[in-house]
């Protein structure tokens, strides 16, 4: 009887919310390797190098690996934060799932709404949101579909760091050696030190691409 049911009427409001449930984690997951995995280890390498730099007096390279290593941290923060946002959607379908036994049927969320327009802006979980969302709005739990305007995603914030941000971070990297507006200056390469100038430049821009690469 329950094979044909659900073969009718589609899926029970139970076993929707435990699919749901089961996506939310898979994307938290994912998140975290996202963190752990790329973020952590390719800005440690990062800000190994603005050390070496910071030795040499290279002012001028440091502030540009700097400031990768404030949008990483940006980039982190705002994985961090949608992390929590897919367990708070978890929090309101299990309350969902207290009412469903009640009532026998799914409730509207303006909660679940809130909370999936900001996570559809996220590059990495969009089109989950996106299909998690089509079929919550099937189920009632959501009114209407998402705008699609909410979902581009303000990259100021990550493009166009303020100067005092790079400058903490160049001073925690180097003990207070960078950092403070006119207390450093670089000197000019001599022709000794163009080949190696050459190649450090070479690998901030490996770096540079690298890290662009996780923050698109």
């Amino acid at each position: 009887m329950q094979t044909l049911n659900r073969f009718l009427y589609g899926p029970t409001p139970e076993e929707r919310i435990r699919a749901w449930q089961a996506k939310l984690r898979a994307e938290q997951r994912q998140l975290d390797r996202e963190m752990r995995q790329q973020l952590d280890t390719a800005t440690a390498k990062v800000r190994v190098t603005v050390k070496q730099l910071a030795t040499k007096g290279d002012v001028k390279s440091a502030r540009v690996l700097a400031r990768e290593v404030v949008r990483s941290d940006k980039q982190k923060d705002r994985l961090s934060v949608s992390k929590a946002r897919l367990g708070s959607i978890g929090v309101q379908l299990n309350q969902q799932l207290a009412m469903a036994k009640v009532t026998g049927a799914l409730q509207k969320s303006t909660e679940i709404m809130k909370l999936s327009n900001q996570l559809v802006r996220l590059p990495q979980i969009s089109q989950t949101m996106r299909e998690m969302s089509m079929e919550m709005t099937k189920a009632g739990i959501l009114e209407e579909m998402m705008d699609d305007t909410l979902a581009v995603e303000d990259d100021e914030e990550l493009e166009e760091e303020a100067d005092a941000e790079i400058d903490k971070v160049l001073f925690d990297l180097t003990n207070g050696k960078l950092g403070q507006a006119g207390t450093v200056q670089s000197e000019l390469p001599s022709t000794e030190d163009k080949l190696e100038d050459e190649e450090t430049e070479r690998v901030m821009e490996q770096y540079r691409q690298q890290l662009s690469g996780l923050l698109s």
